[in-house]
């Protein structure tokens, strides 16, 4: 998809959206993974509280490139690819926070997957 995009014409913000939702997800993994390296229950709950902006970032994004084709159905099949790039994206945020989830469960031995990260920090880190 990328070689596709890089190969026809740009927006005017040269997809910044996409980039700075690429970079976000970016440091998620990044910070996931050092979370895990450290067996740090606290630094995971960070990282999984952030897939929450991540999905705020996608859900913008979706939002702009359906305008996009709205107000120029020429752009639709661009637009296509710019989405399901976003959603890889989106994605790769959402195993970042698996990987913190496991992190806590390997630690504490308590599932919080399907567990609000509010309930998780009362429970585990025994925060109000």
């Amino acid at each position: 998809m990328a070689v596709r995009l890089a190969g026809e014409e740009r927006p005017k913000n040269n997809y910044a959206e996409i980039q700075v939702l690429g970079l976000h997800v970016r440091q998620m993994v990044h910070d996931a993974l050092d979370a895990f390296a450290r067996v740090d229950i606290e630094a995971a709950l960070r990282v999984a509280r952030e897939d929450q902006k991540v999905d705020q970032q996608y859900e913008a994004v979706m939002r702009q490139m359906i305008t996009f084709m709205m107000e120029d159905p020429r752009t639709i099949s661009r637009m296509l690819n710019v989405i399901w790039a976003a959603r890889a994206l989106e994605r790769i945020g959402d195993h970042a926070r698996n990987i913190c989830e496991y992190i806590i469960y390997l630690v504490k031995g308590k599932d919080v997957r399907h567990t609000s990260l509010d309930q998780v920090e009362r429970e585990i880190l025994g925060r109000k």
